[in-house]
This record gives structure tokens, C-alpha cells and sequence, in this order.
């Protein structure tokens, strides 16, 4: 007691006092400034084939980590199984016929989003929340803008270690008080690189971004699969092309995963662990034909794993319906700057004001006829804190192109118990990514002839598709028997159809006028 009297008995101790005290305060909200962060991993065509959703082959230890420190979704989807219209689809939580990403941003094929997203795109809206805001490896969407980011780095993005060393700085940066968002895109498991010249096939594997002999990335402990113990996806057929191709997606899977150590191991280094939350995805499934480009759950269905260090939940799995739309709104919930009322920004930004601004756009159709006010997604931070809770009744996804040259629209609806597929463009051929028609796995069966089987179908079956495709999800996950022509379903075909028709309208898709015409 007789210290505080002194101190205060002296004016410029009394001062001193004060600025001590100030500075304590600033330092606490530079700490909690510096809470918070966020690490969104995002890997390009990578099915759930990770140890935590039971694959036997995956060698993922960092990611399983990762998973048993926080929580996986079980049923987590993409809305289109294709690149660019996806990445728009996390980047602004909003399906991608909305956002005007129909299809591929690079190239002739130059799709790109609508100038007046800006107003809810993930890296503006969480640099408006107080977030620093970087980007390393694929990217994949236009305009930059809209998506822009404060911070790029250059990253090999079929070396996720090597990206993660080269993140270090932006991670660890303690010169800005803002908590960081760093949106971490590998290239890996993309096809490409080349085929397996070592193969003794005539149709040899791609490399899926391996390097060619067993060489190894540097910095990479590269993890080879014996084909033979690979995991064929029942939408696949087993055939030695496609456990050839399986082995080599297997490897680039691996490497993904160091990548992932190495960026836990810089964050626990630099005592951030356990002030950031880590979300890992895919931009869709596997690149095999059944997969990537389609509807199917092949497709659609995606990992995603997520470490929320801020909750008690550790090791928790849910069944909740989620999907890529709500992955912009969840970030931006768990930074504090979603308006769950609207369900939009709170600190919103003035798309007009903005674009007039810059002297940018300002002539465009910047919207489609109607503003960007609220996400389609929702936010599935309730499900971190229980993760009993259900999120979505039904989940919505909306295909339109992949390659310019590959128009065939595609509508879906997916609960808990069935799935309708909605073929629009069902007279054409199915068209082929260029990397799918390629593939060994492919052409393998290709040159048997139409009835040559393919996974759950047969070759010409997959290329000649049904108008609607309705599947018993529950006790048929492998889409094994469409019962759109069975006469003891048309009232389910007819209310799914209802059903989806409600969600064209509800989520502003144009496609919905074919129901009237054609």
C-alpha cells in the first residue's frame, strides 16, 4: 500500500502510471487483435480419400491430426465439380449461375464472376472484419478486384511444403496487429506433368503432378503406392489403368499433407496453434471421369476437416448437410463480421460507391438485374458447438460448364434420403474435360466399346444421359439404380422435382425457365 502511495504522490510517476496502464490496454487488444486467424486450405480434385474418413490407403498423418484436435463433416459437397466455378462458389457463397462464374476464368474460356460480388467476396469482406489478407498457389477466378487480395505470394503449388515455408512470413508477421486470412491453395492432386513413362501399360497414368522416375520434390519424404493396394471408388473400374492412375493421385494426396505439417509446425513454432482456426477442402472430387465434371457424388462430395481452437469439441464428427456456399459466411462468422440478421456483412460495402470510385466497370452489368444483399450459404460455426446439430435440410448444386467447349447444365437436389439429378441438356453426348478423355483409366474402356462396363454403369451409359436421375441416397450412396422411370417412384420423382424447381427460384437461377421450354 505504501508503494501506490508513493507512486501517486510523484506527478510524473502518476504519469508514468498512466501510460503504463495505457500500454497494458493496447498490448491486450493488440493480443486479441492477433487472435482469431485463419488458415482455409483448399487442394484441387481430391476426393475424401484421407486416413480420418476411413480410406485404408491415404498416408494423411497431419491432416488426421488435424482432425482428431477438431471436427469432421461427413456429408460436405461441393455445388459443381469444376475449378474455377467452384473456387467462385467458396470465394463468395454463392452458387456460381448466380455469381456469373459459369465456367473456367483462364484462357478463351474467360467466365467471370459479376463486378457487384465485391460486396460479399470472402477476401474483401474479412479485410472489412480487420483481417490482413494473403493468397498463395491456385487462384482461378476473375475479376481481382472483386477477389482481391492485400498480400500475394508465389508458391509451387504441386510443392505444398515448400508453400508453406514461403507463407512463413505472412503467418508470422508480427509488424500488423490485424489477425491474418491466408487462403492456401495447392495445385496437388491436379492431373498433369505427363504420363508415367516407367508404366508397362500401353496406356500409361498421368502423373497427377509426381515427378517423372520416383524423383521427389524437394523438401518432399514423396510416399509411392503399390497399385495393387489402392482403393478403386465403386464409380471406377477396376482395372490395372485405373489403380495405375489411383496410385500416382495417392502420392500427390501425400504430399499435400506434408504441406500441412509443415504449416501446423510454423504455427505452433510462432505460439499461433492455438489462435487459428484451420478448415481443409477441395475445390471438388477426384479427377476421373465420374468424378470431376459430374454430379455425382464421385463429384461433389469433398473432405472437410476443421480445428476450431476456440471450442471444447475435439475429435467430433457430424452428419450435417454442408456446403461450399456456406464456407464464406462461416469465416466471416467466426471473425466477427457477419450480420446474422441479414445475413450478409456487417460492414458492408457499397458496390456502386465503390466501383464509381475506382472509374472501373462503371458501364457494366455488374449484377444480373438484382443486388447481391445476402449469402446463400449460412454459417455451420452452431455445428462446431454441437456437433449433432443438422445445418441444411437440402443441398442444391448447379453445374453449367467446366471447359467453354463443354456446355451441359446440370441441376441437383440432395437430402438425407434421395437425389435428383436433372440432365437439361440430356440430348447431347456428355462432353469431357480434356484431361478426362486422356485419361488411362478412360481410354482403357473406351476402346472396349459403348457396353463395356464403367464402375456402376457402362460406358455408353455414361456418355448418353437420362433427363432426371433419382436415387435412393440413403440405402443406394453409390448411385447404383436410377429410379426416375420406376412407376412405384414417380410421386417421389415429382416432389423432388417441385422441390428443386422451389430451390432454382429461391437461389436466382436462370436455368429455371427450361422447365417451360425445350
Amino acid at each position: 500500500m505504501r508503494r501506490i502511495h508513493f507512486l501517486f504522490s510523484d506527478c510524473s510517476i502518476v504519469i508514468g502510471f498512466f501510460l503504463l496502464a495505457a500500454s497494458v490496454t493496447c498490448f491486450s487488444d493488440r493480443c486479441f487483435a492477433a487472435e482469431r486467424n485463419v488458415l482455409f486450405i483448399i487442394t484441387d480434385d481430391e476426393s475424401p480419400t484421407l486416413g480420418c474418413y476411413g480410406d485404408r490407403v491415404a498416408v494423411t498423418p497431419a491432416i488426421d491430426a488435424v482432425a482428431r484436435d477438431g471436427l469432421i463433416f461427413r456429408n460436405a459437397f461441393a455445388t459443381t465439380a469444376s475449378c474455377s466455378a467452384s473456387r467462385s462458389v467458396v470465394m463468395s457463397g454463392l452458387h456460381n449461375h448466380r455469381n456469373g462464374q459459369f465456367g473456367h476464368q483462364h484462357h478463351y474460356h474467360k467466365f467471370a464472376s459479376f463486378h457487384d460480388v465485391v460486396r460479399l467476396s470472402l477476401p474483401r469482406v474479412m479485410e472489412r472484419a480487420g483481417y490482413r489478407t494473403g493468397h498463395i498457389g491456385k487462384y482461378h477466378v476473375a475479376p481481382e478486384s472483386v477477389y482481391h487480395y492485400e498480400t500475394y505470394m508465389k508458391g509451387n503449388g504441386r510443392n505444398a511444403v515448400a508453400m508453406a515455408e514461403t507463407s512463413r512470413e505472412f503467418i508470422t508477421d508480427s509488424s500488423d496487429d490485424r489477425p491474418f486470412f491466408l487462403y492456401f491453395a495447392t495445385s496437388d492432386p491436379h492431373r498433369g506433368g505427363g504420363t508415367d513413362g516407367d508404366s508397362k501399360l500401353k496406356l500409361k497414368a498421368d502423373l497427377f503432378g509426381n515427378k517423372p522416375h520416383d524423383a521427389a520434390h524437394e523438401g518432399v519424404e514423396e510416399v509411392f503406392f503399390d497399385p495393387a493396394e489402392v482403393v478403386v471408388p465403386p464409380f471406377l473400374p477396376d482395372t490395372p489403368e485405373t489403380r495405375e492412375e489411383l496410385a500416382q493421385y495417392y502420392q500427390s494426396c501425400a504430399r499435400i499433407d506434408q504441406g500441412v505439417a509443415r504449416l501446423v509446425e510454423i504455427l505452433k513454432e510462432a505460439d499461433l496453434y492455438d489462435k487459428t482456426m484451420i478448415v481443409f477442402t477441395s475445390d471438388h472430387g477426384m479427377a476421373f471421369a465420374g468424378g470431376k465434371t459430374t454430379v455425382y457424388e464421385g463429384g461433389l462430395r469433398v473432405p472437410m476437416v476443421v480445428r476450431d481452437p476456440y471450442q471444447k469439441q475435439r475429435g467430433a464428427e457430424s452428419e450435417a448437410l454442408i456446403s461450399h456456399i456456406d464456407i464464406t459466411p462461416t469465416l466471416l462468422d467466426f471473425g466477427g463480421g457477419l450480420n446474422h440478421k441479414t445475413n450478409a456483412p456487417k460492414n458492408s460495402l457499397d458496390p456502386d460507391k465503390f466501383w464509381r470510385e475506382r472509374g472501373e466497370a462503371v458501364k457494366e452489368n455488374r449484377n444480373g438485374n438484382k443486388k447481391f444483399d445476402s449469402y446463400h450459404g449460412r454459417s455451420w460455426m452452431h455445428c462446431l458447438e454441437k456437433p449433432n446439430d443438422p445445418h441444411h435440410e437440402t443441398i442444391f448444386a448447379s453445374h453449367t460448364f467446366h471447359e467453354i467447349q463443354m456446355y451441359y447444365p446440370m441441376r441437383v437436389v440432395r437430402d438425407d434420403k434421395y437425389k435428383l439429378i436433372w440432365n437439361i441438356a440430356h440430348p447431347l453426348p456428355y462432353p469431357f474435360a480434356s484431361d478426362l478423355w486422356a485419361a488411362s483409366s478412360w481410354q482403357a474402356q473406351w476402346a472396349k466399346g459403348e457396353d463395356a462396363a464403367y464402375g456402376n454403369m457402362t460406358v455408353g451409359r455414361y456418355i448418353q444421359r437420362p433427363e432426371f436421375e433419382l436415387f435412393d441416397i440413403a440405402a443406394d450412396p453409390n448411385e447404383t439404380t436410377n429410379l426416375a422411370e420406376s412407376t412405384g417412384h414417380r410421386d417421389v420423382l415429382e416432389r423432388y422435382k417441385a422441390k428443386l424447381k422451389a430451390m432454382q427460384k429461391e437461389m436466382d437461377d436462370p436455368w429455371i425457365m427450361k422447365w417451360d421450354y425445350e
